[in-house]
């Protein structure tokens, strides 16, 4: 693809139009499908999300313009329901994961799904598990990146507000194992929106050293 552009920091000359048709054939090329807003920024031979707004109107906008063989609008239709029906199945599996470690750790009896805080059928963690020191909740998510993170991030403290869902510890359990713990430590410095006192932001490795230190019940006989 002749017109393939690098996209640079800094001041450029404006884009061409058919350099932004090269980017996003290289792009369909790459992966089978046309990006998104956000992974136009990862694209190297695509200019920022921000500067198509200004020139186009969005990413949107400048598919039709393009007259791309694809749906405009990847937050409808089918691309949408395939993302979703692949977000639901991942969730499920990564929560069953999550689970299973939690009753080999703590025993069956005493791991709780979708934990219940009040009795309005929403305001629940995904695990409460019962413990030597009372116990502790767990709300564990999969975010792709980490801008997705701290918008996850911050929907869930916008959950975990009332007293009620922070009478314990509650581990924000994210499970994409390319986000460490050291950029989660990171995330959480810079937030200005900070967690509360006994929330806890944890990879899947800090998670199990987290519930090394946490005994078990014993069962009374």
């Amino acid at each position: 693809m002749g017109n393939l552009r690098i996209q640079k920091s800094g001041g450029q000359r404006p884009w061409k139009i058919e350099e932004l048709r090269a980017g996003l054939e290289d792009f369909y090329t790459k992966n089978g499908r046309y990006p998104t807003t956000p992974e136009v920024d990862s694209h190297p031979y695509l200019p920022s999300a921000r500067s198509i707004e200004r020139s186009f109107g969005g990413i949107i906008e400048l598919r039709k313009k393009l007259g791309l063989d694809t749906q405009s609008d990847l937050r409808e239709g089918a691309h949408s329901s395939a993302r979703a029906y692949k977000i639901n199945a991942r969730a499920h599996s990564v929560e069953q994961d999550v689970y299973t470690f939690l009753m080999e750790h703590f025993g069956k009896q005493f791991v709780h799904r979708e934990y219940f805080f009040i009795d309005d059928k929403r305001t629940r963690a995904d695990f409460f598990v019962y413990d030597s020191a009372s116990g502790f909740c767990v709300d564990v998510f999969y975010p792709s990146d980490r801008r997705n993170l701290i918008g996850c991030l911050n929907s869930k403290l916008a959950k975990y507000q009332g007293l009620q869902m922070n009478q314990y510890p509650v581990i924000f359990l994210q499970m994409n194992n390319e986000l460490d713990q050291e950029l989660l430590d990171a995330v959480i410095r810079n937030k200005k929106n900070k967690l509360l006192v006994g929330h806890r932001l944890l990879t899947w490795e800090s998670f199990t050293e987290f519930c090394a230190n946490r005994k078990p019940l014993k069962i009374q006989m």
